[in-house]
């Protein structure tokens, strides 16, 4: 495990000891435990670009050349459904 310094105001740093103080545990282990949920949220977030990436490369992949120019669906066909 890794100690680094941090450097924050003196009334930040208070907030911080109450705060600490309310949950039962030292604010190191406050600012371990918001590094390691902010780490873990932008992996997660990482895993899941890559999986869209991949759906998309499959997706482009299969796709067909067109050569009709496709139109916007009317308001009729739209709603179509709906008016039966």
């Amino acid at each position: 495990m890794k100690n680094i310094t941090l450097k924050v105001d003196d009334e930040t740093y208070r907030k911080a000891r109450i705060w600490a103080a309310q949950e039962g545990t030292s604010v190191s282990a406050l600012v371990r435990e918001f590094l390691q949920k902010r780490t873990s949220k932008d992996d997660a977030y990482a895993v899941r670009v890559a999986k869209l990436e991949e759906i998309y490369r499959l997706a482009d992949a299969r796709q067909q050349p067109c050569d009709e120019v496709l139109q916007p669906f009317s308001r009729e066909e739209i709603y179509r459904e709906r008016l039966h």
